[in-house]
């Protein structure tokens, strides 16, 4: 919900407050909060109704008639895992939370049904040779592998289109007939597809210096990353914090496969046996602003890190912002393995 700000009342709130705030949002609850915008509890029309058969009057305090254990969602949590938790709940609305318990949003059915057509642009950088699959990619570009049924691409794309974006630009080189063939011009998908053609390799980004220049904000995702990312919230958290590239990221684990010895004075104070490191990592998604192609120079090769290093150091505004559920890079067999180990689960077939 766009303007989910506009349901949070105080602790003081009367039962007349609550129910102005329900009739004038249409959101059908209202989140009752503290002054550091913590969840106190929910208040439905339906638990409004119930108060009033009680007897409770409308400058009744609403908090006294407030479900103080709702069904919440954490703020990274993904649109598929949402989607289920409403319907497995039986639910119209959902608050997410962030991890101190302070509102952060609020999701809804609507938000499902009606699904806003985007303008923004989509880059898919689809150029790679993908060395590290070997054999698997002597004939067939790395993004037309098959994961499920499907190439991978094709997973990519109808995903974008399934959150509501139709214009896509597909940055190609190594066959990228292939990949031109499959797509064509996008109409028999019902979008518009062009594509970015590499004379040589570009990088992770270098192609972005061959993209008329949008006066809006747009996405930049790589072509071998399978992820179950809400582009369309990345998208518009990044409009609302109005930076100039938001960096989709996540957890990345590692267990050493050793004993680890911490030491002081040449004595051994501690082992940790095969400990696990835990990094954040770029998820291979970007939103980027119109103004960061300015800083992509034109015929060379140049990657995202040092595009965000520039637009760093030129004070531009570079967030983050976490993404969870599924995420797979496919670049090695192993990796490319699990993917379609894993896609009828995650994709449904």
């Amino acid at each position: 919900m766009r303007d989910w700000q506009k349901t949070l009342v105080g602790p003081e709130a009367t039962f007349r407050d609550a129910l102005k705030v329900i009739d004038a949002t249409g959101a059908g609850m209202a989140l009752i909060v503290d002054a550091d915008r913590r969840l106190i509890g929910v208040l439905s029309d339906g638990d409004f109704r119930r108060a009033l058969i009680r007897g409770a009057g409308l400058e009744d305090p609403a908090v006294s008639a407030a479900n103080r254990e709702p069904v919440c969602i954490d703020q990274h949590q993904d649109r598929a895992a949402t989607l289920a938790m409403l319907r497995a709940h039986s639910l119209r609305q959902l608050p997410v939370l962030d991890a101190e318990r302070r509102v952060v949003g609020l999701t809804t059915v609507s938000d499902f049904l009606n699904l806003p057509v985007r303008s923004n642009p989509v880059v898919i950088m689809a150029g790679g040779k993908g060395e590290r699959l070997a054999e698997l990619t002597r004939d067939t570009p790395k993004p037309m592998l098959k994961v499920g049924p499907r190439p991978i691409l094709d997973t990519i794309v109808g995903n974008l289109a399934g959150q509501g974006f139709r214009r896509f630009w597909l940055a190609v080189n190594y066959k990228a007939d292939q990949i031109e063939r499959h797509f064509g011009d996008g109409s028999a998908l019902g979008l518009e597809i062009r594509y970015l053609r590499e004379t040589k390799p570009l990088g992770t980004c270098g192609a972005l210096a061959l993209l008329p220049e949008p006066d809006e904000p747009f996405v930049v995702t790589n072509g071998d990353v399978l992820t179950k990312v809400d582009y369309g919230h990345v998208m518009d958290s990044h409009l609302e914090a109005g930076a100039d590239a938001t960096v989709v990221v996540r957890d990345y684990q590692m267990q050493v496969p050793f004993g680890v010895i911490d030491a002081a004075d040449g004595q051994i104070v501690r082992i940790n046996e095969k400990p696990t490191q835990s990094f954040t990592i770029s998820a291979g998604a970007y939103v980027l602003s119109p103004s960061a192609l300015g800083l992509v120079p034109r015929d060379a090769y140049h990657d995202m890190p040092t595009l965000l290093a520039d637009m760093i150091g030129a004070g531009l505004a570079v967030r983050q912002q976490w993404a969870e559920g599924y995420w797979m890079d496919i670049g090695r067999p192993p990796d490319y393995a699990q993917a379609n180990a894993d896609f009828g689960a995650v994709f449904g077939g």
